[in-house]
């Protein structure tokens, strides 16, 4: 360690805390968050600074910066995978486009220790959670290298964001915030794998990002199959933590459901989970699984997802099928991977 503050990662008001403390005007921190957010890597870069003030930041804090490993393009919908190297760890995120706008989906954490059984990031365990200067820049670099504005950004890549709970909260204030990318907070979406205590924690924020629970599953006896986590919160204490949400923030929550043949995508449990939201404010996205070479799960057929697609709509529920990109390049949902050979080729 260097002592230096990781100065990517301070909000707003941290960062004009910085700036007093070391005898600097407020304004100062106007200036060098700006700077940040338009991608520079050395404090000789902002040259609205004097160079007195240059030198004192250098001596202070410093500019974390992503290197770009590996770039891999898609032939199929040029979605872009990005394998990003920090400080001698390896994260994925992926650019997205939509007739909406470019989403950029980024990672929380270095490996994740959640175990999921459909998902190649925690193949390798946690080694560590990301730093909220490593998530932005996640966001920052992929817009400046592909030279394609970003106007969303989910935190769906490597890692269960709510286990990074405190970085996640901070980075979303520096995304949102004012001088910066300032992209709003309807156009955030954070997933998380059903940790009911942060949920309740970030109910409290009142934020207007949209939660995304990784449900997978009606009942305990299918979930705690293929999702760890149900074993300390089990799915009725996961719905009525998402009820809760609702409740106090006005936000719609979308329910991701991976259809695994064979484990969770019959009619019996199309039926039961439309019976459970009935009435909720929220929306299922079906997600055919994608295989992962070390995971012995298999997608479902077309007309599998097309009958729990009928069985969800005959009982009022809001349901979509999620589009799979990026798959020629392992870029879709449940293939990302925290070490550097993600880049080399794929699976």
């Amino acid at each position: 360690m260097n002592g230096k503050t990781d100065i990517k990662s301070l909000t707003p008001e941290e960062l004009k805390t910085f700036f007093t403390q070391m005898g600097e005007p407020a304004f100062r921190s106007r200036q060098v968050f700006s700077w940040l957010h338009k991608g520079v890597t050395k404090f000789d870069q902002m040259t609205d600074l004097s160079i007195a003030l240059r030198e004192k930041l250098e001596n202070n804090a410093e500019i974390i910066c992503p290197t770009i490993e590996k770039r891999l393009v898609s032939d199929i919908d040029n979605t872009v995978k990005y394998l990003y190297g920090f400080n001698g760890e390896y994260v994925e995120s992926v650019l997205m486009s939509y007739h909406h706008g470019n989403t950029v989906c980024i990672s929380t954490q270095a490996g994740c220790r959640m175990n999921c059984a459909f998902c190649a990031s925690s193949l390798k365990g946690l080694s560590r959670s990301l730093a909220p200067s490593e998530m932005l820049s996640q966001v920052l670099t992929t817009q400046l290298d592909s030279g394609e504005h970003i106007s969303n950004v989910v935190l769906m890549g490597i890692g269960e964001p709510l286990d990074n709970y405190d970085n996640v909260l901070a980075f979303l204030h520096i995304l949102t915030a004012p001088g910066g990318m300032n992209i709003g907070q309807r156009h955030i979406s954070l997933s998380t794998c059903g940790l009911v205590d942060r949920i309740y924690d970030l109910m409290r924020e009142k934020l207007q990002i949209t939660l995304s629970v990784s449900l997978h599953a009606p009942n305990d006896a299918v979930r705690s199959k293929i999702m760890p986590v149900n074993q300390k919160w089990n799915v009725d204490e996961l719905l009525k933590a998402c009820r809760d949400y609702i409740d106090a923030t006005g936000r719609r929550i979308s329910f991701e459901y991976a259809l695994i043949d064979g484990i969770n995508d019959m009619p019996e449990c199309a039926r039961e989970l439309g019976t459970k939201l009935r009435g909720m404010l929220c929306h299922v996205n079906l997600i055919p699984a994608n295989e992962v070479m070390e995971r012995s799960v298999k997608k479902s057929t077309d007309a599998k997802v097309k009958h729990f697609f009928d069985i969800l709509s005959d009982c009022g529920i809001t349901v979509t099928v999620r589009r799979t990109l990026g798959s020629d390049i392992n870029a879709s949902c449940g293939q990302l991977r925290y070490n550097q050979a993600a880049g080399q080729g794929g699976n």
